[in-house]
């Protein structure tokens, strides 16, 4: 069974782009390639905060994620090689289109004072970049059970060109971006 979001990307968002943009062939509507959910940890924590992020990555994305270790050695930062400083995962196909779903329907509603996320963190080629402060906003995480608040980089990859083809595409799919005043 597909999911919601990608039976509504298949049956409203290609039609609306191709008559909005003037698509002639099907494979220049813009689609989401990948979403890459990143955390960064501390390296002068406790050993245990790698294992912490790890447990909560793996509850909300669904997914054990991949530990980044540092490649070389840097004094100022108390940083040896290869200690781990943070753990990733990538997110494709249909794990993608559920993990979007949750952070656009309830995730990102529950940011306290939320009014929408900023247009302006495109990078120049259609990929779009979104900062959480705290891990709690996934309704995954039980509060009682987490030691410390842990904020995560979400990058999502389209194939669109442009970053304004990748906006119209993000609005088509449902990301609450802020209005611009």
């Amino acid at each position: 069974m597909k999911p919601r979001l990608y039976e509504k990307y298949v049956t409203e968002v290609i039609p609306a782009l191709k008559e909005s943009r003037k698509y002639t062939n099907i494979h220049q509507v813009p689609k989401m390639e990948k979403i890459v959910v990143n955390m960064g940890v501390s390296a002068s924590l406790e050993k245990g905060a790698i294992d912490d992020a790890v447990k909560d990555m793996t509850m909300i994305t669904g997914r054990k994620p991949v530990i980044s270790k540092s490649r070389k050695s840097i004094a100022n930062f108390k940083l040896r090689e290869n200690q781990p400083i943070g753990c990733r995962v990538t997110l494709r196909r249909e794990v993608m289109y559920e993990f979007f779903d949750r952070l656009v329907a309830t995730a990102l509603p529950r940011i306290r004072d939320f009014r929408g996320i900023s247009t302006r963190s495109f990078d120049g080629r259609g990929n779009y970049s979104l900062g959480v402060a705290d891990q709690t906003i996934f309704p995954e995480i039980e509060l009682d059970k987490i030691k410390r608040t842990q904020g995560m980089d979400i990058t999502i990859v389209t194939s669109a060109p442009t970053d304004d083809e990748a906006l119209e595409f993000l609005k088509l799919m449902g990301m609450p971006f802020a209005e611009k005043k």
